[in-house]
């Protein structure tokens, strides 16, 4: 088929080299402009828009896909189809029609569920024990579109959201290339409206780790927020990430520092595997304290 591209992050990576792999004709790659990046803030390419360049693909990256010009320019593109995958931008209903079979979109859940913006974050963070990728056939609303494929994965308790990221990005890939070569068979399944949730976007004020909560859910917010924003604490007044966690045994005030990188929560405790110090790159807790004093107490 002669494809639209659209996507952004790293997630979006693999669908693209899997359409080309498949031997699709990407007709162009739609990507966020480059973006202040590194110590210089100099603006960086997206992604998409690096591997793209690097496949000799052309790319464009308009702001906005509102404006006549834009909407003429992606229709003139005469594609069969467009796969979108965290591209970033909503897409008018101009854009969604050019395209002959119209835009399928790759999910990182398993809709209703985690309609919006951080799919993964939100699964991990609420406790959820499994989710999945759908393959949805776009429509104006957000994430509201039919159904088309759709597959389930378990989330381990000590996944954290760059690990299960990695295996939805692969995952995705696989069903979008099967989806489109059996698509005038598949049969598109309306959304249940029972079970709809939203995954809000992570902002940074939920990082700060508060250890008056339980466990569990401490422990869900350290992997959740991993690698990025990535959840933290104060020690001695260093800010130190928390990357990765498990729940542990222990029956103390909540701060209470139990042994090693085992911290006391409102119910039981959370030992903390893997952290990052200010400047520091992230690497296992225990390395991590050979040269930080937890102290007795953590606020």
């Amino acid at each position: 088929m002669r494809i639209i591209f659209m996507g952004t992050p790293e997630f979006s990576v693999p669908v693209l080299d899997a359409l080309i792999a498949a031997g699709h004709d990407i007709a162009a790659v739609y990507t966020q402009p480059p973006r202040p990046a590194g110590r210089g803030k100099k603006d960086r390419p997206q992604a998409v828009h690096a591997r793209a360049a690097a496949l000799g693909l052309p790319v464009r990256h308009p702001v906005s896909l509102r404006n006549a010009e834009a909407q003429a320019e992606f229709a003139a593109l005469d594609a069969d189809i467009a796969v979108v995958v965290a591209y970033g931008l909503i897409l008018p209903q101009a854009v969604l029609d050019a395209p002959r079979l119209g835009c399928l979109n790759i999910h990182a859940s398993l809709l209703p569920r985690w309609r919006g913006a951080a799919p993964i974050h939100r699964a991990i963070m609420a406790g959820d024990t499994q989710t999945g990728v759908c393959i949805m056939q776009m429509e104006a609303g957000l994430d509201t579109g039919p159904v088309l494929l759709r597959e389930a994965v378990d989330i381990a308790p000590d996944d954290t959201t760059g690990a299960l990221h990695d295996r939805l990005s692969a995952l995705g890939a696989r069903l979008v290339v099967q989806a489109l070569d059996r698509l005038p068979d598949l049969v598109p399944e309306p959304q249940p409206t029972d079970g709809v949730t939203y995954a809000s976007k992570v902002e940074k004020s939920e990082a700060r780790v508060d250890w008056h909560q339980p466990a569990a859910k401490v422990a869900r917010q350290i992997n959740g927020l991993s690698p990025f924003p990535g959840a933290w604490c104060d020690v001695a007044g260093e800010r130190v990430k928390l990357l990765a966690a498990v729940v542990a045994g222990g029956d103390a005030a909540p701060g209470t520092v139990l042994s090693g990188f085992t911290i006391a929560c409102a119910d039981g405790a959370v030992t903390v595997t893997t952290a990052q110090r200010e400047g520091k790159r992230a690497m296992p807790a225990a390395e991590v304290l050979r040269g930080l004093d937890l102290g007795d107490r953590l606020a």
